[in-house]
């Protein structure tokens, strides 16, 4: 289900529930009760994640042979779910940080840097302002044209 579902995004969505799943034993010390612990809440926790995406998958599946494909460029049709995400947030700003892409993904920073970090070596976006603090990419020249115009062309 690579750049469809990232583990990551479901657990950000409810954390609390990702933490109490992980949650094996009483013991606070990780070593000690682990031949006791109980791997049913983690066990149930996973099932449901994996119920999640794959009626996710089907959604959209449905729906795409129901509307058809969008005819669209092809260097566009290498991009997954989250660059396409990322590639709408420049629709409408010139530059865009490393933050703005983070909560449009639901996703750390660390993990945006990660995709970002292979972004740029394909070429479709590249570094704005390299500062730590207020980090913040653009689109290289060969894709803003997509953006500029009507992208669905």
């Amino acid at each position: 289900m690579r750049g469809f579902f990232s583990m990551e995004e479901h657990h950000a969505r409810d954390i609390e529930a990702y933490y109490n799943s992980l949650a094996v034993h009483k013991h606070h010390n990780y070593y000690e009760g682990r031949a006791d612990s109980d791997l049913t809440g983690w066990i149930e926790y996973f099932v449901v994640l994996l119920a999640d995406v794959f009626n996710r998958a089907k959604d959209e599946a449905l729906r795409y042979s129901k509307e058809g494909l969008p005819v669209e460029p092809e260097p566009l049709r290498k991009f997954d779910r989250r660059a396409r995400v990322i590639l709408g947030l420049f629709a409408g700003n010139d530059v865009v940080s490393t933050q703005e892409m983070a909560a449009a993904l639901g996703l750390s920073d660390r993990m945006v840097l990660y995709l970002l970090t292979a972004w740029v070596k394909d070429g479709w976006i590249v570094l704005a302002n390299p500062s730590r603090r207020s980090r913040s990419y653009k689109l290289s020249e060969i894709y803003q044209k997509y953006i500029r115009n009507n992208p669905k062309q």
